[in-house]
């Protein structure tokens, strides 16, 4: 199965166009405290097990964390469970965009 992923780039490119993006932030508390992609909804990783069964499995999702690693065992959970999901690439460590 392959993975699709997107860069940070490509993401804001996305947003900046008017797109409407489904992103979830699986970092953790204090380091969303420190800035979230506008929009994004944040789901720790450790909780993302319970909580992705709230989410609705017709709607594509980014995922994203702070380099891309935790953001891409979230996908590979998620794509297990039959969701349509896409890893940013270097996660908010890449990000240039506005945060909130």
């Amino acid at each position: 199965m392959t993975l699709k992923e997107l860069t940070a780039k490509e993401v804001q490119e996305q947003l900046e166009s008017g797109k409407e993006l489904n992103i979830i932030d699986v970092r953790e508390d204090d380091e969303v405290a420190e800035g979230m992609i506008p929009g994004a909804q944040h789901i720790a990783l450790g909780n993302l097990p319970i909580e992705m069964h709230d989410l609705n499995a017709e709607t594509p999702y980014i995922l994203v964390c702070r380099s891309g690693g935790r953001s891409g065992r979230a996908q590979e959970l998620m794509a297990d469970e039959g969701f349509d999901v896409t890893n940013m690439v270097g996660g908010m460590l890449a990000w240039e965009g506005e945060t909130k």
